[in-house]
């Protein structure tokens, strides 16, 4: 499944304007006077706030809007690239200093059978792939959420969905991402995307989630090209 989701859709509901947007121009938004608005409109409609919050560390800094814009075109830009990785749903979302993400879902079927964390074949193909993508984007912090049904005790489940995130974040640490740039969690069945009534919506919420957000170096970089 190849999907690339441009958020100017959700960008039309918190804007008074709809017209096309870019990665550019929301980075602009979210960078300006009004980016704490606008950002966390963002996150509530596509990172589901709780997404938002979580994703990236806060440098406990103002970010002007330049500084938005250039971190949101390469986010773009990034988006774009990973959007041809099979069996991955790509997505932008806002992180916590309200600048641009990147959001990867691997689907069920490529990456696990009920109750297991293993990768398939297909699996390490998509991540490896993943992998020597991120080659050139050093400067960013990568949050890898495990996810599972809610078949089974919570605990197991937690558990299982940790496994999942856990082997995800060692297969990308063996194909050339630095393990200290890279936080994973198992959240269990607390996130669902579908309903856990039946196999269909089971499967899809058995899941893995990779988010790239710009790191400080990246925040820094941005703000001296900003300056100039």
């Amino acid at each position: 499944m190849k999907k690339f989701v441009l958020m100017a859709a959700c960008l039309c509901m918190v804007l008074t304007s709809c017209g096309p947007w870019s990665n550019l121009a929301k980075g602009t938004a979210i960078g300006g006077g009004s980016g704490a608005a606008v950002g966390a409109g963002v996150g509530a409609l596509v990172g589901k706030d709780a997404e938002s919050a979580a994703i990236g560390s806060a440098i406990g800094a103002i970010i002007g809007a330049g500084v938005g814009a250039i971190i949101g075109d390469r986010m773009d830009k990034k988006a774009e690239e990973l959007a041809t990785l099979e069996g991955a749903t790509v997505e932008t979302v806002t992180d916590v200093n309200n600048l641009t993400a990147v959001k990867i879902t691997f689907d069920n079927g490529i990456l696990f059978d009920f109750n297991k964390s293993n990768l398939s074949e297909a699996a390490k193909k998509s991540l490896k792939e993943f992998a020597e993508s991120m080659a050139d984007m050093p400067d960013t912090d990568i949050t890898i959420w495990g996810h599972t049904d809610n078949v089974g005790s919570a605990e197991a489940n937690e558990s299982v969905s940790l496994k999942r995130a856990n082997a995800v974040k060692a297969f990308l640490a063996e194909n050339g991402i630095a393990a200290e740039r890279m936080q994973a969690e198992g959240l269990s069945y607390n996130m669902p995307i579908a309903s856990n009534d039946t196999e269909a919506g089971r499967a899809q919420n058995r899941r893995v989630e990779v988010y790239i957000s710009a790191n400080k170096a990246m925040i820094e970089e941005a703000q001296a090209e900003a300056a100039k």
